[in-house]
């Protein structure tokens, strides 16, 4: 009965989490800030494709299965752009989305580059059919047959990202800004957002680097939520670890590699929680792909 009641109580949660941006899902954001600041979008000058899988709670029925991939890259000088589409399950819920991000880009002096971008995004979430014969469902409730004929809607974000001395970067996004400004509420539109800022430390021969990083989370629909990570590349970043507290009650163990073009990460986070006796923890898993831009003398030449 307990568990029962426990996998209701997670299907609530991620009926609310459905609603929110993807950032309150990924944990790999202190990798690739595209994750959860859309301007940062060819922000590094690269084409980068990555693809994400997260195991939220792995060995609890049902328990959320997120999978996401995603290209962003410049396109000239001072534009950019980023494509994206995410499934997820849990219980007896799905959702699709497909999103775009746009951002542009501006060297502000040799030392500041800034940018500032948006995000449209479509989403829908469906409930399977086998919700039909389950006892505990109330099929005359509306909102029940609203998700079995599948629910869809659009949203937007606007964000900023800029960086320092190459080491420091800082970013804020503003999210939920169509369902926010379409509600019945008196909210500001600015009420939720993210906040991310990092700073990167590296020895004179590039062999050892420390990059603490902190997130504010302000999302819809999602507890407000504190990150604090702590990330450290050996040998030019070959070998990668990392540590991160979320105040939501957990803590994350990072392990990676990064060779010439090719990026893998993995993750484990452990629960403070009693719900942690029910479950192995979550995984997630990050591969990226990233190929330099061609320099401006050698793009006029084609």
């Amino acid at each position: 009965m307990k568990k029962v009641l426990l996998l209701l109580l997670s299907g609530l949660a991620f009926l609310q989490l459905t609603y929110a941006q993807d950032e309150a899902i990924f944990g790999h954001y202190n990798i690739t800030p595209i994750l959860v600041n859309p301007s940062a979008a060819g922000f590094n000058e690269t084409h980068d494709l990555q693809v994400n899988a997260r195991a939220q709670w792995s060995g609890f029925a049902d328990a959320p299965k997120t999978y996401a991939a995603q290209y962003n890259g410049p396109l000239g000088d001072n534009f950019a752009i980023g494509v994206g589409v995410l499934s997820e399950s849990a219980a007896q819920m799905q959702r699709l989305r497909a999103h775009l991000n746009y951002a542009f880009r501006f060297q502000v002096s040799e030392t500041v580059k800034l940018s500032a971008g948006f995000q449209t995004e479509y989403q829908e979430i469906t409930l399977n059919n086998e919700v039909s014969n389950n006892p505990i469902i109330d099929l005359s409730d509306e909102t029940v047959m609203r998700f079995l004929n599948g629910e869809g809607s659009f949203d937007a974000a606007l964000s900023f990202f800029s960086s320092f001395n190459e080491n420091t970067k800082v970013g804020l996004t503003f999210t939920d800004l169509v369902s926010v400004s379409t509600s019945t509420s008196d909210e500001s539109i600015l009420k939720h957002y993210m906040f991310f800022a990092s700073h990167r430390f590296v020895t004179d021969d590039n062999n050892f680097s420390f990059e603490p990083s902190l997130l504010i989370r302000n999302v819809r629909d999602v507890p407000s939520q504190v990150d604090i990570n702590f990330k450290a590349g050996f040998l030019q970043e070959q070998l990668i670890t990392g540590l991160s507290y979320r105040s939501l009650g957990s803590l994350g163990l990072l392990l990676g590699t990064k060779l010439s073009n090719f990026q893998l990460f993995y993750s484990y986070d452990l629960f403070f929680q009693n719900f942690q006796q029910y479950n192995d923890g979550s995984h997630e898993v990050s591969l990226l792909i990233s190929l330099e831009r061609k320099n401006k003398e050698r793009s006029r030449r084609y």
